[in-house]
């Protein structure tokens, strides 16, 4: 099979969804392998070290042209023109993204793929976490920074300093996304206040801190209630397959401090806070009121080194198994099935016709 590995255009995106160990061993087995030229140079592989291991170093069009496109985020735009037909095996968000991307997807018989929507045979989502987790560490770095007054915050530090616990941090889901933030802030010394469905879960949490960690059942009361006072909220919630639900309200967010921060998470899914809009690294804050918002759509960009090698071992598998036995083959197809069945046929049937959605090859 012909592997085209594309660069990214999204804003500061500098992530690869190929290593070069992974072409070799693509190369290996058979297949041939196409890698836009300067692709990797973002995550610290440069054109030589993919021609090293025998992959072709090639233009745009060249990469595109494959049978299995790999991305990480999804196509912008000015890519539309680039799909025909393909493999492509990508984040693609389609809840959070306008709905020209699903019409170009479907209206070119894209069969797309994605990660976010992949499971493994305990229902689990192995591509999805990997960068759950990095945006789950960044989520609470992040906002601290911009809880300092030099970055416009109400000037809260939160953290353990000497004997005493400072800044109030709220964290609205209890997944992948919610762990890692809540063990961020935790581990920073924060008072930490994790927003969940599952209190035995996080029992371990509790008793390793119980001076600085609260568990707190979801509601729209007490969400209501906490938010008030939170010096930085970071939304964590996932619907899979689906647009996240507003679990924080516009007039929740007119009830914050001046000063506070929103970091939204779930903004790649449309956002789970009322008053978020999609930002990017070039821009990535906005006020709404007194309040600041993050709300950037790709935030594990910002560590491109650690993000690439941790994405590209969860992937490589699946992308092993398609290029080996194509997209077909049972054991392809129980790998990559619910990717599929979440993608642009099931958006555009939902929210349009049946004769419409009935032209998608997903």
């Amino acid at each position: 099979m012909r592997i085209g590995v594309v660069k990214e255009i999204k804003d500061q995106e500098r992530r690869v969804a190929l290593t070069p160990d992974g072409a070799r061993e693509l190369v290996a087995a058979g297949h041939e392998v196409v890698v836009e030229r300067d692709a990797g140079c973002g995550s610290g592989f440069e054109n030589g070290d993919y021609e090293n291991a025998g992959a072709i170093i090639a233009g745009t069009d060249e990469a595109w042209g494959s049978e299995l496109v790999l991305k990480i985020k999804e196509p912008l735009a000015e890519e539309f023109h680039y799909f025909a037909g393909q493999i492509l095996f990508t984040y693609l968000h389609l809840t959070g993204v306008p709905t020209a991307l699903t019409k170009a997807l479907i209206k070119s018989r894209v069969t797309a793929i994605a990660y976010e929507c992949v499971t493994d045979s305990n229902d689990r989502y192995p591509l999805l976490a990997p960068m759950s987790a990095i945006a789950g560490n960044m989520a609470c770095s992040v906002g601290v920074w911009y809880l300092s007054r030099t970055a416009g915050g109400k000037g809260v530090q939160p953290g353990r300093v000497l004997d005493h616990s400072n800044g109030k941090v709220m964290v609205i889901g209890d997944g992948v996304v919610g762990l890692h933030a809540a063990h961020s802030a935790r581990g920073l010394g924060a008072n930490v206040f994790l927003f969940g469905r599952n209190r035995a879960r996080h029992e371990d949490m509790l008793a390793s801190a119980p001076d600085t960690f609260r568990f707190i059942e979801s509601r729209e009361d007490t969400i209501g209630e906490h938010v008030r006072d939170a010096d930085l909220v970071i939304g964590a919630v996932l619907l899979p397959g689906d647009r996240a639900p507003h679990v924080v309200s516009k007039s929740m967010v007119e009830s914050m401090q001046a000063g506070s921060v929103i970091v939204d998470v779930s903004i790649d899914q449309g956002g789970c806070i009322e008053t978020s809009r999609p930002t990017t690294h070039s821009e990535p804050v906005y006020r709404y009121g007194d309040v600041l918002h993050y709300c950037v759509t790709n935030m594990p960009g910002a560590y491109p080194r650690t993000a690439t090698h941790v994405l590209t071992h969860a992937t490589f598998p699946y992308v092993r198994r398609l290029a080996d036995q194509g997209l077909d083959s049972p054991a392809a197809d129980s790998t990559v099935r619910r990717g599929r069945e979440y993608t642009p046929g099931f958006y555009y049937q939902r929210d349009h016709s049946q004769n419409a959605a009935a032209e998608c090859t997903v």
